[in-house]
């Protein structure tokens, strides 16, 4: 089979295993990134997220985090819902958290992807990786050709937004590659900007991570949320969407198709007084498979505390 051919096969075969885009790139060190990473580290714009300084090297060269690389497979998953808790006063969460865990979700899916792939074209060395690894998913999103960097950070689709997930499957196959996205479509809009409640995105596309409702209702561990913070939080206690709400591209969002991400009834259901009298029993048998279970109990009812 033809190089290009065995690239369409993979990006059909995406398609078929329940990914809604899927783009290619060679496996080569990213230069420009390290900068622009290496920066934004000195800055201490990781905030407590430490884990973000580790691993360095294999952040920025594929190879060195799989040896024998030649190819970086780029996926993008749906997770848009259009859904909200009807109860205009209920705690916020991101549309991410609706459903199970993507990272258990996606994680077999690409497993599945390699088994397909190794059927089709013989033993093919790879790894998935599914924001848990030292991999530049946007990075590779943008080499691949999936999209640009808007100045809310996130990955935009020129025709589907930016609600969604990304994973790369790493793998040592030589493919076809894809043009990079070197277009940027945000042109002049700030909306973002101008959203954004505490002011974490500035206009040269760099978002001060230690200033992001999502870090500290998140990543922020085992602390108190800064006093300076209050009244800030728009009412999320989850994550935070203002920036991808607020986006023009995503007016193109579809719902998502995925059952695993389809919302936990109590996500929509709960008040404000249903969060106040969850026990910790019930919140780990509920969230067991939840993305909330990451903050834990103990983080959960910090962050609800914390917008009262």
């Amino acid at each position: 089979m033809h190089i290009s051919d065995k690239s369409t096969w993979i990006k059909q075969k995406a398609l078929s295993l329940g990914f809604d885009h899927c783009g290619i790139a060679e496996a080569t060190s990213l230069d420009e990134d390290a900068f622009r990473l290496e920066k934004w580290l000195h800055q201490g714009k990781h905030g407590s997220m430490q884990y973000m300084e580790n691993y360095f090297d294999l952040r920025i060269d594929p190879r060195k985090l799989f040896p024998g690389a030649k190819s970086v497979i780029t996926v993008l998953k749906n997770y848009y819902s259009s859904e909200k808790n009807p109860d205009p006063n209920a705690p916020k969460i991101s549309k991410y958290a609706y459903g199970k865990d993507y990272h258990e979700v996606i994680r077999k899916q690409l497993k599945t992807f390699l088994e397909e792939i190794r059927t089709e074209f013989g033993q093919v060395e790879g790894r998935g990786f599914v924001d848990s690894a030292p991999v530049l998913e946007r990075s590779w999103a943008k080499k691949s050709g999936l999209g640009w960097v808007g100045k809310n950070g996130m990955v935009i689709h020129k025709g589907a937004g930016s609600f969604f997930f990304i994973a790369t499957l790493i793998v040592d196959l030589p493919l076809g590659y894809d043009a990079p996205a070197v277009q940027d479509f945000c042109g002049k809009c700030t909306r973002c900007i101008d959203a954004c409640p505490t002011e974490a995105i500035s206009n040269n596309k760099e978002i001060d991570g230690s200033k992001c409702i999502s870090y500290f209702t998140i990543e922020l561990k085992d602390q108190l949320i800064p006093e300076n913070m209050k009244g800030k939080f728009d009412n999320w206690m989850f994550g935070c969407d203002t920036c991808q709400d607020v986006c023009p591209w995503n007016r193109f969002s579809k719902e998502n198709e995925e059952l695993n991400f389809q919302p936990i009834s109590e996500i929509l259901q709960f008040t404000q007084n249903d969060w106040d009298e969850l026990t910790e029993e019930s919140f780990k048998q509920i969230f067991s498979k939840s993305p909330l279970k990451r903050s834990k109990f103990a983080g959960i009812k910090r962050n609800l505390h914390f917008l009262k």
